[in-house]
């Protein structure tokens, strides 16, 4: 327990930014109707179930072309 009171001031940025970089996934998911691979349902749940490498694979694999 101690130890993770000391990682403590590194773990809240970071966890920060995974929050911001997935709600950001969420809201172009929600917007754009043109995926890579998959469809809306599939992304969002990868988004939101894999919290912390959901949104890279999204914006890596899944974002396709603005029309």
């Amino acid at each position: 327990m101690d130890t993770i009171l000391k990682m403590l001031p590194l773990l809240i940025p970071i966890l920060l930014m995974d929050i911001a970089l997935a709600a950001a996934a969420v809201v172009h998911i929600l917007h754009h109707p043109h995926y890579r691979f998959g469809n809306k349902i599939m992304w969002l749940v990868v988004v939101i179930i894999l919290l912390l490498f959901g949104p890279v694979i999204y914006f890596t694999f899944g974002k396709g072309e603005d029309e």
